[in-house]
């Protein structure tokens, strides 16, 4: 077993551990509403709508986080506002910001020819390169997320399942609504850092998608995709270790392949016996 445990005797791996795991809690919390809600579309569009913020901040010398949480705070309103007022659906709102987010960023990106190696970075993260004021940060960010979480439990779960019933409870499915854009903003600028803007989507989506596939009830599946993040985080950093490969593409790989590996399984421990009904129900996650 030596070489399980090989990787993580050196300290910047053991930092990078503990920056996944904090990060797969995280995106635990807000991805776990992105999936019972089918907004895996404004998850990815999040990640896009980082780069004019992140490249502006860099053209200008300033701090790529402020950047970034700028420029998805300015895509998180500008949808959530046009969403309101339009009568466009909210997926053509989103494709519409996210397009113009990121073209935005390819302008700026073109106006300068120094940003190659910044932008391979801010895509693909370097998660061997947590520091520790990189993991106080990410402390606070995962506090934070967990209070929004909290505070806004009652609100998601009837959204996610019956917006009118949220309106008819007096729940402000519109303030629900800006309040779960804001749990995603955070996690996904706080993790763009630690695993990139691209591949912080795979730690976003697969942990809670193929927790839902077991469990029933909402703090099951976040419990499922926080020991299936932090697991994926594990085995990405031995598998990089030893196939020296990049760190952060290993984890967001084993995190996606992990949902694979738990949607054959799914499927072949609930196959009906042949003489069972050919439809099955499927219930809702409780909350």
């Amino acid at each position: 077993m030596e070489w399980l445990f090989e990787p993580f005797a050196v300290s910047f791996v053991q930092r990078a551990l503990w920056g996944g795991v904090l990060v797969s809690l995280m995106c635990a919390l807000a991805g776990t509403w992105v999936v019972l809600r089918g907004m895996a579309f404004i998850g990815d569009a999040m990640s896009h709508g980082m780069l004019p913020g992140v490249a502006l901040a860099s053209l200008l010398g300033g701090s790529p986080l402020l950047g970034a949480a700028l420029s998805a705070g300015a895509m998180a309103a500008g949808v959530t506002a046009l969403s309101r007022s339009s009568r466009v659906s909210q997926d053509t709102v989103i494709g519409l910001v996210f397009a113009g987010m990121l073209a935005a960023g390819v302008i700026i990106v073109s106006r300068s020819q120094s940003f190659a190696v910044d932008l391979t970075g801010l895509l693909f993260g370097d998660v061997l390169a947590v520091r520790a004021s990189d993991l106080r940060y990410l402390a606070v960010a995962l506090l934070l997320a967990a209070a929004l979480a909290a505070a806004g439990h009652r609100a998601f779960v009837a959204l996610a399942f019956d917006e009118r019933k949220a309106r008819t409870l007096g729940l402000r499915p519109a303030a629900a609504q800006a309040l779960l854009l804001a749990l995603v903003t955070l996690a996904m600028v706080a993790s763009f850092h630690v695993v990139g803007t691209l591949l912080v989507f795979g730690l976003l989506i697969a942990p809670p998608a193929a927790a839902a596939l077991w469990a029933r009830r909402i703090p099951l599946i976040m419990l499922g995709a926080a020991l299936g993040g932090s697991a994926a985080t594990v085995a990405g950093l031995v598998i990089s270790w030893h196939a020296r490969t990049a760190a952060g593409a290993t984890i967001a790989a084993v995190a996606v392949g992990l949902f694979f590996v738990s949607a054959a399984a799914s499927r072949l421990l609930r196959r009906p016996f042949p003489s069972a009904p050919s439809s099955v129900a499927v219930e809702r996650p409780a909350s």
